[in-house]
């Protein structure tokens, strides 16, 4: 069996991993650490997270700095702010025996004249995000003219958040000569011209295969009705009582709105996304990593850099835009060694992408059904049982037991059995008895909407005169609603008003999301209106005096005020 000592680690390091309990390398690390203490060559390696990369190049690193000179001669760079703070703990725990070796992270979001004064003292290692770093080189508070070792860590988020001027940037003030190590999950086009553009002949190593998604997970797909999504993420939490997971949102709004659901249904949730001050995100994290919040509903933008470990599923409650996200998200799961679980809530029009997510991520996606309610409650009970069973009586509590005794001496084993049971059954049965026991695919007509559902037709003060058309009014109103594209069909547009249906099932959410909203300053109300063919003019629609026929501009009223220049067009200008 390969240990530590046999890939050329000197001792001082080894004192350090021995000391942190590690004993057999991963295989990203078996095959990178030689090379890099032995091979002055640049590598690329591509591995999934949680394989254990920064070990694979944070050791190498380590051992080559001179400890000696104050000069910085190692840098790291990361896409986030707390994927760079772990990376330096990291770090400082593998370089707890080398004395005299400094590692500074540099981040946004913290006193930059402090880190300033750190470097001055004498960093030779820095781990940096893009942004700060490009700051701090722009006010000449760091030189790296002279670095030896450059990495590139999750390179591919990096890319996918937009970095890519700024790693440019920053190799462009470090030496031609320096080794550049580019660790990766994937490697996508913008990837390889990284290491095309700033890398010379790169060793690959890759560990699976590119782009794949761990063995460690399984992953399971559930179809049902877009208005269902949040029923179905109930379920699956319920399901599994001592969940620990991730829930992946596309939109900011969707990720508060889900958090805030799940909170006031009783759930330990919490909400992270880019509209959270770094104080709100850094109070959020370490509430998840303390597992007082069990769920956390997250973009993938702010869940980028995110390291903890033991998490039981990832959750998509909506797939990614881009594909390629969804190995990112659910290798948040089944790190270091431990199995993990990625269920996808979708509908049925998304059924085509599993077939191109099981060719990129080279694993099977397996068709799942929700669970019923007697399996929730199975479930449930059994959870329960088992804590009860694992907790230890409390020494005092021998005190206050006579009293308890006494109230309950008529009850039976049985039937203390069953009413302590109860205080859980009937809080989960009394939510369930108010839905289906079963959740089923929404059937769908030829056009994508819901078939045999009855209709119900909208008036909203929108028009052609504030630069909508059919196609971007219905995108617009998809996006704001969170519905899928056949939940809103027949959309007509005139200048200053606009109609458009829904199955009447959605009639309230749709009003409820309107009420009180204004974009721009200007109200936008939506009103129930009559079936197709039969539209009423603004005064109509919105309360005034009756007209005749279509609204074709003469009826503006005072919604004249609000068209729309060319810099707001389309649904852009929300």
């Amino acid at each position: 069996m390969t240990d530590f000592s046999s890939l050329g680690i000197e001792p001082m390091l080894l004192e350090a991993i021995e000391a942190l309990g590690f004993q057999t390398p991963t295989e990203i690390q078996k095959q990178s650490i030689p090379i890099l203490l032995t091979q002055e060559k640049d590598m690329v390696a591509l591995a999934q997270t949680g394989t254990g990369k920064t070990a694979a190049f944070g050791i190498p690193m380590l051992q080559r700095i001179d400890a000696n000179s104050r000069i910085t001669q190692g840098l790291v760079i990361a896409p986030t702010r707390e994927l760079c703070l772990q990376i330096s703990k990291e770090l400082a725990k593998y370089a707890s025996h080398k004395k005299g070796l400094h590692i500074v992270p540099i981040y946004g979001g913290a006193s930059i004249s402090d880190q300033a004064k750190s470097v001055k003292k004498g960093a030779q290692v820095l781990v940096a995000t893009p942004g700060r770093m490009q700051d701090m080189m722009r006010r000449k508070m760091i030189d790296i003219s002279a670095i030896e070792y450059c990495v590139l860590d999750e390179a591919d988020e990096m890319l996918n958040m937009g970095f890519k001027e700024d790693i440019t940037n920053i190799l462009a003030h470090t030496p031609n000569d320096k080794l550049t190590w580019l660790f990766s999950a994937t490697m996508p086009k913008e990837v390889a011209n990284i290491a095309k553009d700033f890398m010379h002949k790169p060793v690959e190593v890759t560990v699976g295969t590119k782009n794949a998604a761990s063995n460690n997970i399984q992953h399971e797909y559930y179809v049902v009705a877009g208005r269902e999504r949040y029923s179905a993420l109930k379920r699956l939490s319920d399901t599994h009582p001592d969940i620990y997971s991730i829930v992946f949102c596309r939109t900011k709004r969707d990720t508060q709105r889900v958090a805030e659901k799940l909170i006031e249904d009783g759930y330990n949730a919490g909400a992270l996304h880019g509209d959270l001050s770094q104080n709100q995100r850094d109070m959020v994290m370490k509430s998840f990593r303390a597992k007082q919040i069990k769920t956390l509903v997250a973009t993938d933008v702010a869940a980028r850099g995110i390291d903890v470990d033991n998490i039981t599923h990832v959750i998509h409650y909506q797939l990614p835009d881009e594909i390629e996200t969804y190995t990112h998200r659910s290798g948040r799961t089944g790190r270091a060694n431990s199995q993990g679980t990625s269920m996808i809530i979708m509908t049925k029009g998304e059924i085509a992408k599993i077939r191109k997510l099981e060719r990129i991520i080279n694993a099977k996606i397996s068709s799942a059904s929700l669970p019923d309610v007697s399996d929730i409650l199975t479930k449930q009970l059994q959870y329960l049982a088992q804590q009860i069973k694992a907790t230890d009586a409390h020494p005092e509590i021998e005190t206050y037991l006579p009293e308890v005794n006494q109230i309950l001496a008529d009850f039976t084993k049985d039937e203390l059995v069953q009413r302590l049971m109860s205080v859980e059954f009937t809080r989960l049965h009394s939510y369930y008895q108010k839905k289906s026991n079963a959740m089923t695919p929404q059937s769908t007509d030829d056009s994508g909407r819901p078939a045999k559902a009855k209709d119900t037709r909208y008036t909203i003060n929108i028009g052609s005169r504030d630069d909508y058309d059919w196609k971007s009014l219905k995108a617009f109103l998809n996006d704001f609603l969170s519905m899928n594209s056949g939940d809103i069909y027949h959309v007509d547009v005139t200048d200053n008003l606009s109609y458009f249906n829904t199955s009447t099932d959605k009639k309230e959410a749709v009003l409820a999301a309107f009420e009180n909203f204004a974009m721009d300053g200007r109200a936008i109300n939506v009103r129930v209106t009559q079936k197709r063919g039969q539209h009423l003019d603004g005064k109509q629609a919105f309360g005034g005096r009756s007209g005749k026929g279509r609204s074709k501009g003469r009826d503006r009223g005072d919604f004249s005020r609000f068209s729309k220049n060319k810099k707001n067009k389309k649904h852009g200008r929300r």
